[in-house]
């Protein structure tokens, strides 16, 4: 299991979901960036044109539904595939994530294989 140095960035408003998170994306070999909010979350996808988010739906500022849709209506930003992280487990959730502009979807806890298994797939 292996990133090849891909850079992802990870959205995560809670601190120890975010450390250990980044810390196991890092151990199989992703470069990761990381952001607290939904808008410092739009601010790093241009600053540093990550090849694909995590983006946790529940955030600060900017719920990742709004990010995911301005992220997708930005030019700049539309190609960058975006994987919706959530509590939420219903087939439901998964579409409004989908809708929003997702390219995938996972829910919490996180299934680690599955989830390096999605990334890998989009990019």
């Amino acid at each position: 299991m292996t990133g090849n140095s891909l850079k992802v960035l990870l959205v995560e408003d809670n601190a120890l979901n975010r450390d250990m998170l980044s810390r196991r994306l890092g151990r199989a070999g992703f470069t990761v960036i990381t952001a607290e909010d939904g808008a410092a979350a739009l601010d790093e996808m241009r600053a540093n044109a990550p090849d694909a988010v995590l983006l946790d739906m529940n955030l600060p500022i900017k719920d990742g539904w709004t990010v995911a849709s301005e992220a997708k209506q930005d030019p700049a930003l539309a190609t960058i595939p975006i994987i919706a992280l959530t509590a939420h487990a219903m087939e439901a959730d998964r579409q409004k994530a989908l809708s929003a502009g997702c390219d995938d979807y996972a829910t919490k806890p996180i299934d680690f294989p599955a989830l390096v298994a999605k990334l890998e797939a989009l990019l």
